[in-house]
């Protein structure tokens, strides 16, 4: 362990990756909650495709795939409003229309390359000193925010109609999750990857639902397994030199699985204490 954390870029890639694990866990509740978790796959696309142009154009990816991904986020939500275009359908459009413009146009001008690679499948080696200064930024800035419009957010994320109802500008808070969600995941691809990192979004919040219902602690336990399960990730992929991103997923399907059988076991246990005391009270 502390020679993986003597390493430069290691260091890097810890100090993003615990970051963007916290954003991406705490935005993954309300999406899982609303039935619109696959929208990380979507806007993951459409970061692929912006980071494929600026690496063609010579132009800083990150700085180029942000406002791409807000927009694509915005355009989501329009077309999942749309009666004629419900929300996987919405994602289905703009995700692979993304992938493939991308995959056009790097094959048009160089061919896929290293660079795009690691957009598709993560590479702790691809962060920069300047990608880690925006990151942290930008992270921050995701859970302040989060942190600061929590009661709104959690309003929005259960009943849309009652908190529409006291007042709640509903249209608001739901384009906030989408913008806040569209920013981590394009802090997230670098080390992910484009077809991975919608699972950093997915499987902390349905592992912590295995075990908890009340939303605030659902959140905080969604918060540690997604940071636990980064560290063990990035430490996994050190020891066998295998990737960071598939590494990281192959750890949060683990622990996923460990809390449906706990989530099991309890479902009997209780059940059998039930039987009993019926019994007993007979």
């Amino acid at each position: 362990m502390l020679e993986m954390l003597s390493y430069p870029f290691i260091q890097r890639a810890l100090i993003v990756g615990t970051l963007v694990s916290l954003c991406s866990a705490l935005l993954g509740v309300n999406l899982v909650l609303k039935r619109y978790s696959m929208i990380g796959d979507g806007l993951s696309h459409v970061a692929f495709s912006a980071m494929a142009v600026a690496t063609v154009m010579n132009w800083a990816p990150l700085t180029m795939a942000i406002p791409v991904v807000v927009a694509a986020s915005f355009l989501l939500l329009r077309l999942s409003g749309n009666s004629k275009i419900k929300g996987d359908s919405a994602i289905a459009l703009v995700s692979t229309g993304a992938l493939a413009i991308g995959i056009f146009i790097i094959s048009m001008r160089s061919g896929i390359n290293t660079d795009i690679n690691n957009y598709m499948f993560g590479s702790v080696l691809a962060i920069s000193k300047s990608d880690v200064a925006l990151s942290v930024i930008l992270s921050l800035t995701v859970l302040v925010l989060y942190v600061l419009f929590y009661n709104k957010i959690f309003a929005v994320t259960f009943d849309e109609s009652f908190a529409r109802a006291t007042g709640i500008r509903v249209e608001f808070y739901n384009m906030l999750i989408a913008v806040l969600t569209a920013v981590t995941i394009v802090l997230g691809m670098r080390m992910i990857g484009a077809l991975l990192i919608s699972s950093l979004i997915i499987f902390p919040a349905m592992s912590s639902m295995r075990l908890f219902k009340c939303f605030r602690n659902v959140v905080i336990c969604s918060a540690a397994i997604s940071v636990v399960c980064f560290f063990s990730g990035v430490a996994l992929s050190y020891e066998y030199s295998a990737p960071t991103g598939a590494s990281v997923v192959i750890i949060n399907i683990a622990v996923f699985a460990v809390f449906c059988l706990v989530d099991y076991l309890r479902g009997k246990f209780t059940a059998k204490d039930a039987s009993k005391s019926i019994i007993k009270h007979n």
